[in-house]
């Protein structure tokens, strides 16, 4: 050995040195690419399965669980490079998990490849969500109600399943949560965890089903300084849908569009729009829905009238052509007042 050259500081070897001026063996015996800890804790909702991490709770899939507790708890090595690492866990009860870990990788030139096992051990608590639903807790409430005509049962299943279309759109809040929800006197009530969750909901059903909103506040008590208020949101669905038919100042519509204070109507006698608001059709009478309406093929028809077999009773009958009819095209027709009144198209009708 050269004595005034450099040498492993452990065992006097001769160079190549590696990191702290350490031989190769002196240099694989005291580094290591991973510190990972024998046992790991982790702290499920015994009611609802969700996975809590720092404080959040949030959904996640065991496989993605797994990689998440390594991701936390095993303390890599500062330098090291091209790191690979294989993972399969092993449940051996309800509780523990064994984690097993192969990992490679390159520290100053050097490879390594590490195998560790590493305890999972799930513990049971109950997430913010849960526990404010076991305590009723709730902010605000959604009335659905209609006006001009009572709504079916189907008709309330309709604008209920407007609200599991809005949660699936919307981000995961642990506030987004149904209190209590069910049939009342007159509509349906759902009682919700977030003010949030019911104002978005009132502008979605507003721009599905059209319609007005009411809101009042009312103040349950005071937090901090902060008072805490609970929220009463009141959704009137109109009486009638896009494409019925209504008695509005003494002539015939259709609603084509809802807009924000009111819907926009197409005149079934000629061609004429005009916009309504709510207050301006609180008169409006449904006189033909538009499940009701019946396509049939015109037998004789000329510039102005069409014959066609009466489904009622297969006798030829006779109507007026509406103003943009197309020869050939089947008959929209809608029995209003004992009387069959074929109706002009709109983009929503089909053939």
């Amino acid at each position: 050995m050269d004595l005034g050259g450099e040498f492993c500081l452990v065992c006097g070897a001769e160079p190549p040195l590696f990191s702290g001026r350490m031989c190769e063996k002196c240099t694989r015996e005291r580094v290591t690419l991973a510190k990972v800890p024998k046992n790991v804790p982790w702290t499920r909702c015994a009611r609802c399965g969700i996975i809590e991490f720092q404080g959040k709770w949030s959904h996640v899939d065991p496989e993605d669980l797994w990689h998440e507790l390594v991701q936390r708890n095993v303390e890599f090595h500062s330098e090291i490079e091209d790191l690979e690492l294989g993972l399969m866990a092993q449940e051996v009860d309800g509780r523990h998990t064994l984690i097993h870990l192969e990992i490679e990788g390159v520290i100053d030139d050097l490879l390594y490849t590490e195998k560790h096992t590493m305890r999972a051990r799930m513990s049971n608590g109950v997430c913010l969500t849960c526990t404010r639903r076991a305590g009723n807790y709730f902010e605000a409430t959604v009335q659905l109600r209609s006006s001009a005509r009572r709504l079916s049962e189907e008709e309330f299943q309709t604008l209920r399943t407007t609200l599991d279309d809005l949660l699936a759109e919307m981000p995961d809040d642990p506030m987004f949560f149904i209190t209590n929800e069910g049939p009342v006197t007159g509509g349906y009530d759902v009682v919700l965890g977030s003010k949030a969750l019911a104002r978005a909901w009132g502008r979605h059903l507003i721009s599905q089903h059209g319609g007005q909103i009411t809101t009042t506040t009312s103040v349950v008590g005071r937090k901090d300084g902060v008072d805490l208020t609970r929220l009463t949101l009141l959704y009137r669905k109109p009486g009638y849908e896009l494409g019925d038919v209504i008695r509005w100042r003494g002539e015939l519509w259709r609603p084509s569009t809802w807009t924000g204070e009111g819907a926009i109507l197409e005149k079934i006698e000629r061609r004429e729009r005009t916009g309504a608001t709510w207050r301006d059709l609180e008169n409006a009478n449904v006189v033909s829905r538009k499940h009701e309406f019946t396509y049939i093929e015109p037998i004789n028809e000329d510039a102005s009238v069409a014959e066609f077999l009466d489904p009622n009773d297969w006798k030829m009958n006779a109507v007026r052509l509406p103003f943009e009819h197309v020869p050939g095209r089947k008959l929209l027709l809608a029995r209003i007042d004992g009387e069959w009144i074929c109706l002009p198209r709109l983009g929503m009708d089909g053939e």
